[in-house]
């Protein structure tokens, strides 16, 4: 799977604004505490805005805030509200997409590579992030030495 900067952007700055608590926080703090470009930010922003996941506010009280808590917002949410669906072939979906032959069988590789970011993605919130509270199996996918091997 391919993380993309804007992924990571968007993650990166929801937990800052988890962390900063309720109130408004300027894009210029974001993207300072976050080591974040302002101007891919500011994109960022909006893409998260649109997906329901941020709120704001403008003039010089203004800012942005977590449009719901923490505690909901998965990081599947933030990937689909930034790039779309968590896995696509061809921009396609995996049950959308048909093989012949020998090739057959891919789709359900496909499948099972969504079901296996799902069973993560969509179990790990921002709050967990924020906390520095991951759930007890993403330690547990970590703990195997093979999981931070470079193949």
């Amino acid at each position: 799977m391919h993380i993309t900067a804007k992924v990571d952007y968007a993650v990166r700055t929801l937990a800052e604004l988890a962390a900063v608590g309720p109130g408004p926080a300027k894009a210029e703090f974001l993207a300072t505490s976050q080591v974040i470009p302002h101007k891919f930010l500011e994109a960022v922003l909006s893409d998260l805005r649109r997906g329901g996941l941020v709120s704001s506010k403008r003039g010089p009280e203004g800012g942005y805030w977590l449009a719901r808590p923490a505690s909901e917002i998965t990081i599947a949410d933030v990937i689909r509200a930034v790039e779309g669906p968590l896995a696509s072939i061809r921009g396609q979906r995996p049950e959308d997409v048909d093989y012949s032959g020998p090739a057959t069988p891919l789709k359900e590789v496909w499948i099972a590579v969504r079901v296996n970011l799902r069973a993560v993605l969509e179990n790990v919130t921002i709050a967990d992030v924020a906390v520095d509270g991951l759930p007890e199996f993403v330690h547990e996918l970590t703990a195997d030495p093979g999981a931070w091997k470079r193949r």
